[in-house]
C-alpha cells in the first residue's frame, strides 16, 4: 500500500474568502470560487438549468439559469457567474420567468421534439422544465430542420432532432472519459454535435463505448439501442464520484 504524502494545507484553498450576498431576499454566503447557482443550491433555492450537471465544468450554454443581479436587474447566467460581496440576486421575477419560457419555447421550435414517440418521454429534463414553466405551446414558428439519426454504433444512437446543444456529451467525454470523441461543428442554426471529424459514430476510432454521454444527455438525443418509447431513463450519480477520483489522482 502506498502512503499519501502530507503536503500540508492547500495554498489555493487557504486564499479563498467568504462572501455574503442576498438571493431572493435571503442572506446567504459562499466562498469566492463559487457561482450563484452553487450557492443557491446549497441554500435550497431552485434555479433551473439544462446544460449544468454536477461533476462537469460549467458552460452557460442553455441560458435557462438567467437571474437578475444588482439594482438595475442585469441578466446573468447563474451557472458561470461568481458571487461577489454584497451582491443582490433575484431568481423568480416575472421578467425572469418570461425569459425562461421563451428560451424553452425556442428550444422546442428549433428542432423536432415529438415527445409522444421519444424514448425519453417522461424522463426528459427539457420536457420537465416545460411542464414546470407551464409551457404547453410555442409562440414561435417551428423550423422543422431536416436532421438525421446516426444509429451506426452497435450499442447507442444519436438523434439530432432532439439535441439542445447543451454540450454535456462533449464535456463528459473530454473531462471524465478523456477520449474527446464528441465535439461541436458549425455555428448558428447549423450547429451540431459530432463524433471525431464528423464521422459516423460507429466508425469512430476514439469512442470507448463507455456510454457516459448517453447517461448525461438531458433529452432523448442520445440513447441506448433497444429502448422503446418512455423507456430511456438516465443515471448521473456516477459523475461527482468520478470527478472526485480524478482530482485526487
Amino acid at each position: 500500500m502506498v502512503a499519501r504524502l502530507n503536503r500540508g494545507p492547500d495554498p489555493v484553498r487557504a486564499r479563498r474568502t467568504v462572501k455574503t450576498l442576498k438571493i431572493d431576499g435571503l442572506d446567504v454566503s459562499g466562498t469566492d470560487e463559487q457561482t450563484i447557482l452553487e450557492v443557491a443550491r446549497e441554500n435550497e433555492i431552485s434555479i433551473p438549468t439544462l446544460c449544468t450537471i454536477e461533476g462537469l465544468s460549467n458552460l452557460g450554454a442553455c441560458r435557462v439559469c438567467l437571474v437578475e443581479v444588482g439594482d438595475n436587474g442585469k441578466l446573468l447566467p447563474a451557472c458561470v457567474t461568481l458571487i461577489e460581496e454584497g451582491m443582490s440576486v433575484n431568481t423568480k421575477t416575472p421578467r425572469i420567468i418570461e425569459y425562461r419560457r421563451k428560451l424553452v419555447e425556442l428550444l422546442f421550435s428549433e428542432r423536432n421534439h415529438i415527445c409522444a414517440v421519444c424514448v425519453s418521454n417522461g424522463h426528459c429534463e427539457l420536457q420537465q422544465l416545460a411542464e414546470d414553466l407551464g409551457v404547453d405551446h410555442t409562440r414561435y414558428p417551428y423550423v422543422y430542420p431536416r436532421l438525421g439519426v446516426d444509429a451506426s454504433h452497435r450499442e447507442m444512437a444519436v438523434d439530432h432532432n432532439r439535441c439542445i446543444l447543451c454540450q454535456r456529451c462533449v464535456r463528459v467525454c473530454d473531462e471524465i472519459e478523456g477520449a474527446h470523441t464528441w465535439d461541436v461543428m458549425d455555428r448558428g442554426a447549423g450547429t451540431r454535435v459530432v463524433t471525431d471529424m464528423n464521422q459516423r459514430w460507429g466508425e469512430s476510432t476514439t469512442c470507448t463505448e463507455c456510454g457516459k454521454c448517453v447517461q448525461v444527455c438531458p433529452t432523448g438525443a442520445l440513447f441506448d439501442k433497444g429502448k422503446a418509447v418512455a423507456e430511456m431513463e438516465k443515471e448521473t450519480q456516477f459523475l461527482p464520484y468520478l470527478r472526485t477520483m480524478r482530482e485526487e489522482e
